[in-house]
């Protein structure tokens, strides 16, 4: 779901922001800038690190920027990328806790980047008193993180915040800052805002709470609830990880989110989030902050208005693109949306799945797949089922193709259903695993028309006694550094 308010503001669409739509975070790169060090509230999972290179997390930056460095590396970053479309600030404390520094890179982005969406993550407190200057500067997607709307539990999970001065802890801290998130919420709806929820989901302590947090954010007007894994190692210096806390299984949250998505209304629930720093820069789950530091950007010259005309062009290319896929997929879908089911005793019908970058070809190589796009096929033709997204890829380049077997799981699981596989290239390695798995991989077709190729390879699977897709003799295209 994409739908917008009526009244929101300028800036305020999902289509370009990563976080707010699964389309754009395969298309569209964002930057974090890390203005804002000081906090508000202390969150018992969190240990907010600064200089630190070798952490992929929330609250960890290698580097605290100026309002004058954060303008400049956005231009640097907006000039290289030209595909970036949103800059955020999320830490590595609240940014409300830091209005001056955030604001005045907000008013500065507003004049000499004016094409980007403008996004700030906050945990709540203190947004009541900073709604009419938000949306003063276009900032038309914000994040609230909220844990819980029960003190009793949100005093399990915040120490103390501070409140008008005071520093408040307990139950009553609690009470004040569900209060205020609350609030700000309602505020942020009314003014035409996107507002994303996100929630920790801690075992034993919010686990089966995040349900009826879920229902209120939905009834307030979210537009995107976010339940992510508590990050709790031993390492990493948060009261969580020194006290034991457990993180969740992979299942228990893949189940909560279900639940979640479930439940009556139109709040969409996130599976992409990659639980970023606070320096982020790129796409999702492809960080290139060591590329931008001040260093590196100090010394780089920036036509940045030269670098507005180029990422306009690439929004246009993108979007063209994304409405040639949506074209072919409707006319490939059935009016209704659904797949006709073939009698039992009719011939049997082929699940196949298909790597493809524009929903025409078989032009995606396996590794760098990040969604497949599903058919049944039958004698009476190919039916589009879904399209069914990854959340990582097998391969990030030739200097990280040999890690790609801890995401193969993802991809076996996402494939689980289908009894062949077409795409451009595949490595031996999951060549060989889809295979124990069930799944038949087939490279044969590579740069053909999906439409005509699928009649064809279901033909093949039916000679052969539905057995194998593809002939004895097809092989792996294996070549250094791709999967």
């Amino acid at each position: 779901m994409e739908l917008m308010s009526p009244t929101a503001i300028a800036g305020a669409s999902p289509s370009l922001h990563p976080c707010y739509s699964e389309q754009a975070h395969r298309h569209f790169a964002r930057l974090h800038l890390a203005v804002a060090p000081k906090c508000n509230i202390q969150c018992h999972y969190c240990n907010r690190k600064h200089d630190c290179a070798n952490e992929s997390r929330p609250g960890v930056v290698s580097e605290l920027l100026t309002p004058e460095q954060a303008v400049q590396k956005t231009l640097a970053v907006g000039s290289a990328i030209p595909h970036l479309a949103v800059v955020g600030i999320a830490g590595p404390g609240d940014p409300l806790a830091n209005p001056e520094a955030v604001f005045a890179v907000f008013r500065a982005l507003t004049e000499k980047a004016p094409d980007l969406t403008l996004c700030l993550s906050t945990n709540g407190l203190a947004l009541p008193d900073h709604i009419d200057e938000l949306c003063q500067h276009h900032v038309g997607h914000v994040t609230i993180t909220i844990n819980c709307i029960d003190p009793d539990i949100g005093a399990q999970i915040y120490p103390w915040i501070v409140w008008q001065g005071c520093r408040l802890r307990g139950r009553e801290a609690a009470e004040v800052l569900i209060a205020r998130q609350l609030q700000g919420l309602d505020l942020l709806v009314e003014r035409g805002v996107l507002v994303k929820i996100n929630s920790v989901l801690i075992p034993g302590v919010n686990d089966q709470h995040l349900v009826e947090v879920n229902r209120v954010v939905k009834a307030k007007g979210a537009f995107l609830h976010n339940i992510v894994p508590l990050i709790s190692r031993p390492e990493h210096g948060t009261h969580y990880g020194k006290t034991g806390q457990r993180e969740p299984t992979d299942a228990e949250l893949a189940a909560l989110r279900e639940v979640c998505a479930s439940e009556d209304g139109e709040t969409g629930v996130m599976k992409h989030c990659q639980q970023c720093r606070a320096d982020a820069v790129g796409l999702l789950g492809q960080d290139r902050g060591a590329e931008f530091t001040l260093e590196k950007v100090a010394a780089l010259s920036v036509d940045w208005q030269a670098a507005i005309a180029k990422r306009a062009a690439v929004r246009t290319a993108v979007e063209q693109r994304l409405a040639m896929q949506a074209r072919f997929l409707q006319s490939a879908a059935r009016p209704s949306g659904t797949v006709r089911r073939l009698p039992t005793s009719a011939a049997p019908t082929l699940r196949v799945a298909v790597g493809s970058t524009d929903g025409q070809t078989i032009n995606a190589h396996f590794g760098h797949v990040r969604e497949f796009l599903i058919y049944d096929v039958s004698p009476s033709g190919a039916q589009w089922v879904e399209r069914r997204p990854l959340n990582n890829r097998y391969c990030n380049g030739p200097t990280t193709c040999g890690d790609g077997n801890a995401t193969l799981p993802d991809a076996l699981e996402a494939l689980h259903d289908c009894t062949l596989l077409l795409c451009a290239r595949i490595g031996f390695e999951p060549w060989r695993a889809l295979q124990e798995a069930g799944i038949q991989p087939n490279s044969e077709h590579a740069l053909e028309s999906i439409t005509e190729i699928l009649p064809a390879v279901y033909e093949k699977w039916r000679k052969s006694g539905q057995r194998d897709a593809t002939p004895a003799n097809i092989r792996p295209m294996a070549q250094s550094g791709f999967a």
